[in-house]
């Protein structure tokens, strides 16, 4: 059988996810790790397994085989489409304190699992997101839009459009909370949001091309309409409610909620964003007590994984502080100016693990703690992320030097590996880190294989999301496969994070409020201005952009308002309509549309239309139910009603991002054979 291209290689193994150890648990004697690992890189079906972390050795405690081919339940439906889920069998699990047993759904069917003896036993119920109690007794799950305990509804929808323990469309989309129950730690209670949906927008979701199916209905809060009515509640196994109570005209959002001691911790926001509180919620009479108020003239970066406390009573949390982003335990500022930290990542008793850079390129482990200190986890350059609990760190590692990750699990003094059994890819990428221009801004460069410079001019080929809440400058070898294939086919490929991305310091995200595009724009052009001047053999009259999501709306808004830069564009699921995006995310940037609509006007690009004079391709999935397809349909229609000729490619069935094998290498053999028409 002749190797796979890079193309359908990168489809098959979900962009290399595959195959890699993930959602690690640690048991509290820092015995045993259990996690989730498929057995091949192009295996998407996942097993679960534990670590013994004296031995290193790993064992097989519930192998689904192949998927049953049972109806996924609807909720369950619509996580995986959230979460982009391409992986199969057992796709999340969640486990008692003790970590002694876990519960999982396998294609709906609910299980448990005794993780010191690997017995599964079948609960005979159907649903998705189950959890056990911290003893390990009882099971709650979704199903339906109630919550369900032991098998029988506990808490049923009470009005069209209400649903219980599910996270409201902008919290899972927008906010990074993807929960919508929680078990208090002595199994008494449990805090479940009600979402009341009642008053939200509807909107529509057709298959084009099966036209006698009914289309789908969701609710979807567009910028400047109503949020959905989002309510706490303290709940008892045997039914008792007790409503938690805050100002929810002021802080209409619930943006992370977190019960580790005595008190549940509830993170709400304002509408604004400019403005939160960390309140401590009664867990018998259900009042709260606000222990912080934050505030900022733009908006408040939510930071996954606080508020926290440690196992003393101090709240973990995070300020912006000397443009800075700084850690904080109890009243006092722990990590220095300069280290920007990105997430809490486990706070195992009175240690805090967190997710921080000094260089913008390179993600670290820092661990806290009064005993110790600040302590340096990892140095090695690359990108690192993990977990921790029992006094065991577990480590997942990325560099340039070596294909796939490394993950080991120890407590600092020795460390044993969980292997990966991710693909390596078919191309190795050769990747040039630079700093480029006057604002340092982080560029990756690849050039074809084999290239001699001097030996001829290439055209250029930007690649970039570069807008907020991801950067792609990183040192992880496989992360730059596809850009190298690029590269292989003729282009110089450059890949630059501009200001608004994570990593360089709350001045640098707020760059773009009240304006997604104008220095995104001019970071992108500066950077290949700044590259042509170190590597001669780009040519800047071949410039080609192609990006998805964010990065596709960079790319069309590149041609459309920056044509003397940029000669032709590929962008994929692209915002081109701001007011069409949901409230919590846009009104970040752009405030409310009825108080700042210069701000939506600046950031949309359907009116740029008549300005089209280089070679455009749109492509969008219809099921898209993030980035709806009305975006490229209204920008198609502008572009024809001005006469600007353009190629739009709709992809049925696909959300926002495809994860059919065939459409996506295909569609990547598509991206080459119009960049190379438009520019070679």
């Amino acid at each position: 059988m002749p190797p796979l291209s890079l193309p359908r290689q990168h489809a098959r193994t979900a962009r290399f996810k595959l195959g890699v150890p993930r959602d690690f648990t640690v048991s509290p004697d820092g015995a045993r790790v259990v996690f989730l690992r498929s057995p091949a890189g192009d295996d998407p079906v996942n097993r679960l397994w534990t670590l013994c972390v004296d031995t290193g050795r790993e064992r097989l405690l519930v192998d689904p085989g192949a998927p049953s081919g049972g109806t996924l339940p609807q909720a369950e439906r619509a996580r995986r489409e959230r979460t982009r889920e391409r992986a199969g069998g057992i796709v999340a699990y969640a486990t008692d304190a003790a970590v002694t047993r876990a519960v999982y759904a396998l294609d709906g069917a609910i299980h448990t699992v005794d993780l010191l003896t690997g017995e599964v036993t079948p609960l005979g119920t159907t649903g998705s997101d189950p959890r056990l109690d911290p003893a390990g007794e009882h099971v709650a799950h979704l199903s339906g839009g109630a919550l369900h305990l032991d098998g029988e509804p506990l808490l049923t929808p009470d009005g069209p459009g209400v649903t219980w323990g599910l996270p409201e469309h902008v919290a899972a989309e927008s906010m990074g909370r993807h929960r919508g129950y929680w078990w208090a730690p002595d199994g008494t209670r449990l805090l479940v949001a009600r979402v009341d949906d009642s008053r939200v927008s509807t909107w529509h979701l057709a298959d084009p091309a099966d036209p006698g199916r009914p289309p789908a209905t969701m609710a979807y809060p567009a910028a400047g309409t109503d949020n959905a009515d989002v309510t706490l509640w303290l709940v008892t196994p045997a039914g008792e409610r007790t409503e938690v109570i805050w100002d929810r005209a002021a802080f209409e959002y619930v943006a992370a909620v977190s019960w580790t001691g005595p008190r549940p911790l509830i993170l709400v926001q304002s509408r604004d964003q400019r403005t939160t509180r960390v309140l401590e919620a009664d867990p018998g009479t259900g009042a709260t007590t606000p222990l912080r108020e934050d505030t900022d003239d733009a908006w408040l970066e939510l930071v996954p994984g606080v508020p926290a406390r440690t196992a003393g009573g101090e709240l973990v949390w995070t300020v912006d502080r000397d443009d800075t982003r700084r850690l904080m335990v109890g009243d006092d500022l722990v990590t220095p100016p300069g280290l920007q930290v990105l997430r809490i990542l486990a706070v195992d008793g009175d240690t805090v693990l967190a997710q921080c850079c000094a260089e913008p390129t390179e993600r670290h482990l820092f661990s806290y703690s009064r005993a110790e200190g600040l302590v340096e986890v990892t140095s090695e350059p690359g990108v690192h992320t993990g977990t921790r609990g029992g006094g065991v760190t577990v480590v997942v590692t990325r560099t340039l030097d070596e294909h796939g990750v490394r993950v080991t699990a120890g407590d600092g003094r020795a460390a044993v590996p969980i292997a990966s059994n991710g693909a390596t890819p078919v191309v190795r990428p050769r990747v040039e880190l630079m700093s480029l221009g006057e604002r340092e801004l982080r560029g990756a460069i690849m050039f074809p294989s084999g290239h001699v410079p001097g030996s001829r001019r290439l055209p250029v080929l930007l690649s970039p999301y570069a807008g907020p809440g991801g950067a792609l400058v990183l040192r992880g070898l496989d992360d730059y496969a596809v850009h190298q294939w690029f590269a292989d086919q003729g282009f110089a490929v450059l890949v630059v994070d501009g200001r608004g991305t994570p990593g360089r310091g709350p001045a640098w995200e707020r760059a773009i409020h009240l304006d997604k595009l104008s220095a995104a724009l001019r970071d992108q052009a500066d950077a290949l201005r700044a590259a042509a001047g170190r590597f001669p053999d780009l040519d800047l009259d071949r410039v080609a952009i192609r990006g998805w999501s964010y990065g596709g709306y960079l790319a069309a808004a590149a041609v459309l308002r920056h044509p003397e830069v940029f000669h032709a564009a590929v962008a994929g699921a692209p915002v081109t309509d701001a007011r069409l995006y949901d409230t919590h995310w846009q009104e970040r940037y752009l405030g409310h549309p009825g108080e700042h609509p210069e701000a939506y006007d600046r950031s949309s690009i359907v009116a740029d239309a008549p300005n089209l004079r280089r070679p455009l391709m749109l492509v969008h999935g219809l099921a898209d139910d993030n980035v709806f397809a009305a975006h490229t349909l209204r920008l198609s229609a502008a572009l024809l009603a001005a006469g600007r000729a353009h190629t739009v490619l709709p992809l049925s069935g696909v959300t926002h991002m495809t994860s059919r094998e065939e459409d996506a290498e295909n569609l990547l053999l598509l991206e080459l054979d119009f960049l190379r028409r438009a520019l070679l």
